[in-house]
C-alpha cells in the first residue's frame, strides 16, 4: 500500500437482516468537522463534554431527517376518522412524538433515537475519516483511530447516565433531543476509511480535527410493530 493510499478498516458484528413484510431501508448522511479526541484511560466514562457536545451537533441533522424524510415526516400520523360530520385527526404528529420520546426520558432530557428496539431494528456505518496525519498511520498526536471512534460511537447513543450530559438542559429547540441510537449495541456493521484531510488549516481550527462523512443505513419496522411502544 502507497503512503498516498486509504486505509479501509471493517468490522461485521452480524449479517444483515434481510426485510419482511412492512419493513424498508432509509439511507442518510451524517456529516461532522470538529474535534474528536481518543477515549484515553477514561475508557466509556470519559470524554463527556465532548460525547456530548456532538451528540448535540448530530441533533440537528436528524431533526431535519425526521422533519423531511417521508417516512419518519408522516410517522405518528393517525388516520383521519368522521366526528360530527368532519374529519379529525386522532393525534397529532408533535403528541405521538411526544409519548414516543417520553419512553427514553432520562439525564433531563427526553431523547428520540431512531435505531431502538421499538423502531428500526439495524444500523450500519460507513465512514470516511479524513484527518491530517497521513492515511494509514493509526498512531498518531490526534489520537488512536479505534479510541476516537469509541468517542464518536458513544456520541451517537443516548447517554447512560446523569454526569454524562454534564450538567446541561435541553434548549427549545432540543424538546426532544434526536439521536441515531439507543444503544451502541444495535450497530450491525461498521466500515470505516481514513485518508489526509487537505483543506487548509483555518484560524478556528485544530490541527487534529477530523471531517466526518457517515453513511447510514437502516431498517424501518412495520407500523403494527411500533404501535405496540405506546
Amino acid at each position: 500500500m502507497s503512503a498516498l493510499a486509504s486505509h479501509v478498516d471493517f468490522w461485521k458484528y452480524a449479517p444483515w437482516p434481510s426485510l419482511e413484510e412492512g419493513e424498508s431501508e432509509v439511507e442518510f448522511y451524517l456529516v461532522y468537522q470538529g474535534s474528536l479526541p481518543a477515549a484515553g484511560r477514561g475508557g466509556k466514562g470519559g470524554r463527556r463534554r465532548e460525547k456530548h457536545n456532538i451528540r448535540r451537533h448530530f441533533h440537528k441533522q436528524l431533526k431535519t431527517l425526521w422533519n423531511t424524510q417521508p417516512f419518519l415526516a408522516n410517522f405518528g400520523k393517525s388516520p383521519l376518522v368522521e366526528v360530527a360530520g368532519q374529519w379529525v385527526a386522532v393525534e397529532s404528529r408533535d403528541t405521538v412524538l411526544k409519548k414516543f420520546s417520553e419512553r427514553y426520558s432520562k439525564c433531563g432530557y427526553r431523547f428520540m433515537p431512531l435505531v431502538s428496539q421499538w423502531f428500526m431494528a439495524a444500523c450500519s456505518l460507513e465512514i470516511l475519516f479524513l484527518r491530517r496525519d497521513g492515511p494509514g498511520s493509526l498512531i498518531k498526536t490526534g489520537g488512536d483511530i479505534d479510541n476516537r471512534l469509541k468517542v464518536l460511537f458513544d456520541a451517537l447513543r443516548m447517554p447512560e447516565y446523569d454526569h454524562d450530559v454534564c450538567g446541561d438542559k435541553p434548549t427549545p429547540d432540543e424538546e426532544p433531543l434526536f439521536c441515531l441510537l439507543e444503544d451502541d449495541r444495535l450497530i450491525s456493521k461498521v466500515s470505516v476509511e481514513t485518508n489526509w484531510l487537505l483543506t487548509p488549516l483555518q484560524d478556528d481550527e485544530h490541527i487534529n480535527d477530523v471531517h466526518l462523512t457517515i453513511k447510514v443505513k437502516t431498517i424501518s419496522v412495520g407500523s403494527s410493530k411500533y404501535e405496540a411502544a405506546f
